[in-house]
């Protein structure tokens, strides 16, 4: 099952995007699931590419996971770990941030 997974509440990742040295959020959704938004400055890469596009990230920066409703972003966060990332899950994904009132941001179009 891989390593264990530290996971993160909505509060303390919105806190912690707001330090001097905020995690960089990779949202791992659709692109058309981010319609009804996403957490400001997220990097959006779907979990069905993250294969192909981990070395976009950084490795010398903390890395927070985020989906819908952490039901995909456990997985991307695993994988990222296995790599040797340093990342955790934020909790509950985008419901649990959009029911804590925290700012997001709509996609331009």
């Amino acid at each position: 099952f891989g390593p264990k997974l530290a996971q993160i509440r909505v509060q303390e990742a919105h806190n912690l995007l707001q330090s001097s040295k905020p995690p960089l959020i990779v949202d791992v959704r659709q692109p058309a699931e981010t319609q009804s938004g996403s957490v400001p400055d997220a990097v959006l890469i779907p979990l069905t590419e993250l294969g192909t596009r981990i070395s976009e990230l950084p490795q010398n920066r903390q890395i927070l996971t985020i989906c819908h409703s952490s039901h995909r972003s456990p997985f991307a966060a695993r994988r990222l770990k296995k790599a040797g990332y340093d990342v955790q899950d934020v909790n509950g994904g985008m419901l649990a941030w959009q029911q804590a009132g925290l700012p997001m941001e709509r996609p331009s179009s």
